[in-house]
Formats: structure tokens, sequence, C-alpha cells
């Protein structure tokens, strides 16, 4: 029996599922130069190829057996709409032709893009248009990674400078797969992106916000909250019946003991449902001690939802309120409103 290790390839799988580790462990397997690893990253995260064959500085029987094992699949790009104020946002179609959408936003001194991380999404808030279709499955890796090179390589001035994953889906919630695309994301070898400048955004998974805190990235957490108490986070977050209020906080507070990082907590304002006096006063006792701020975004338009944004006056009094207990606030200005691109509004169908 042969003492080299054999590397198994169950399936015709994409190589950006691999890790950079697994990667150099085939090379070793089939005879190859580790360091070729080493170029193929620089391919895919630094010179924009989609194929084995463009990858001329390795061995062609080495393009070859890549080409023969492996895939490197593209997106499809469906439809392409370009807000007023700058924001594009991608319908992208998989290679089962489920789809998802990805936005980007540009400012003067920063481009975001907002990465989705599932088919569809099981929590199904009531405000928000990614869980109406209900949940199909979760991404890849590989899938994850190429909305961000797509957007990468799509022109000169998609100069992506921030990660936030609050596209479509939990990411919590497809845990090892957005760990294992952060980690390409910020590792030198891949996209070379600072840990503090991805953001993982989630609905409230307790579990997996302690197992966050625990992998040791300076990434930045973002907890959708969208509510003061149990009884006002029900009505929006079905979530809050197997995590409540009390319980979130908690882990939260935790995530800030073992990483010594902030907290950003996103709360929706909805007329005469989220915004008032009472619930201001509520949040300031809810987030008292924690090292956190928190976003206050006014209600985007869905179709399904009959809610409306409060008035500007009673968007700053809410902010007004909150930082008098001591609470850091600030209100998200909207981007892409008038292409259906802002928070609470991509969808996985169109």
């Amino acid at each position: 029996m042969s003492k080299k290790r054999e590397y198994q390839v169950m399936k015709k799988e994409d190589i950006k599922n691999i890790s950079y580790d697994k990667l150099v462990e085939y090379l070793q397997s089939i005879e190859s130069r580790a360091f070729h690893a080493d170029q193929i990253y620089d391919w895919f995260y630094k010179k924009g190829a989609t194929r084995f064959k463009q990858m001329t500085n390795l061995p062609l029987n080495l393009r070859r057996r890549l080409e023969e094992e492996f895939l490197s699949a593209d997106l499809t790009v469906l439809k392409k709409q370009v807000s007023s104020d700058g924001t594009t946002k991608f319908l992208f179609e998989l290679q089962d032709k489920e789809k998802i959408e990805t936005v980007f936003i540009p400012t003067s001194k920063r481009g975001t893009l907002c990465v989705s991380t599932q088919v569809g999404c099981k929590y199904g808030c009531r405000f928000c248009a990614s869980g109406i279709e209900g949940f199909a499955r979760n991404l890849t890796c590989a899938e994850i990674i190429s909305q961000i090179l797509y957007v990468k390589n799509a022109k000169e001035e998609n100069n992506i400078t921030h990660i936030v994953f609050m596209g479509v889906g939990e990411p919590l919630d497809n845990y090892d797969h957005l760990m294992r695309a952060i980690r390409n994301i910020n590792s030198p070898k891949g996209m070379n992106i600072a840990a503090r400048r991805i953001t993982v955004s989630t609905c409230g998974l307790v579990p997996k916000i302690k197992k966050l805190a625990g992998e040791g990235l300076q990434i930045e957490l973002a907890v959708s909250l969208h509510g003061s108490s149990d009884e006002s986070r029900d009505c929006l977050m079905p979530v809050n019946k197997k995590y409540p209020v009390d319980h979130l906080i908690a882990a939260c507070r935790e995530y800030n003991k073992a990483t010594k990082r902030q907290v950003t907590f996103e709360y929706i304002l909805i007329k005469d449902v989220t915004c008032s006096e009472k619930a201001a006063k509520e949040l300031g006792r809810l987030l008292k001690g924690l090292l956190c701020k928190i976003n206050l975004i006014p209600y985007n338009s869905v179709s399904e939802f009959d809610y409306e944004a409060p008035s500007r006056n009673k968007i700053f009094a809410f902010k007004n309120r909150l930082e008098r207990s001591g609470v850091h606030a600030t209100v998200r200005a909207p981007r892409g409103k008038d292409v259906s691109a802002a928070c609470g509004q991509l969808r996985h169908t169109m």
C-alpha cells in the first residue's frame, strides 16, 4: 500500500470551497509543489481569474488536473440596477438556478459590499422581504466568495473596502461556510480585507454568537434587535420565542468580555410600532453598561407589509432620548431605496 496519503475528491467541487491548507495538502498528494497554492490563490483573489486555463504560470499538466477534478463556477448576472445615489444591486443566478441579491454601496471614502449567505431565510422577520418566499438552502463558501469576486472584478471603480454579511439569509445559520469565507476574505493570501472591516449580522442566534466569540477574529458583530422587550420583539421577530431578549443581551455581554469588541445593534424605526418614548426608555435600560452602539434604521417600504417610517422629528427625538440614557446612537441613511436595495428590501426571487 502506498505511503503517500491520497486526497479523495468525492465529487467535482468548486475549488473556492477548499481552504488554503487543504489546497496545499491536495497538491502534495498529487506530487505537485506546495507553492502552487499561493499562485492559485493569487490568480483567483488578486488577478481576477475565473478559469484554470488563465493561470499561465502553473504547469500545463497541473492546470489540466485541476480542470478535471475541480470546478471554478461563475455566478450569472440576471439583472443589475443602479440607484440614483450610486448604489448598485445585482441579481445573481446560481448553478442550480436559485437566485440571490448582492448590493455594492459606494461613498467617497469606502466601498461596502452587502453579501448574501443563504437562498431565502427561515426566520421570517415581519418587516423583511428576504424571508417572504421562505428558505431554500445555504450558500457554499464558494458562492459567498463569488459574489465578492464578481463585484470586485466587474469594474475598476468597485473598490471594495468593507464586507457586510447583511444580504439575503441569516449568516450565523450558515456558520461553517461563513467562517471559511471570512478566513479567505481576511487572509493576506486571499482578499486581504482587515477583520475589522468585516461585519456579520444576526437576528440573534444565541449559541452561534457565543461560538463566534471564540473564533479569535476581530470582526464586527451586528445584532438585529428591532425591539426593546420580549413583547415588542415577538411582534416582529419570531426568533425571539426561542432566544428571548434577556438571553440575547447576556450573550452580547459575553461577546464583549471575550473579544473586547463593541456590539452594534440594529433597530428598525416603524411608525406607531417601534418608535416611541417607552421603547427608547426600555432600550436605554436594556443596553446600560454594554459596550455597544445602536444603528437606527427608518423603515424601508416592502409591498407585503403595511408599515411606514416615522417622521424625521420622531426619528431624531428617539435618537436623542437614547443618547440621554447613555447609548450611542446613529441614524442610518437609506441607500438604494429606489431600486429596492435598502435594508430589509433584498429578496431571493424576482
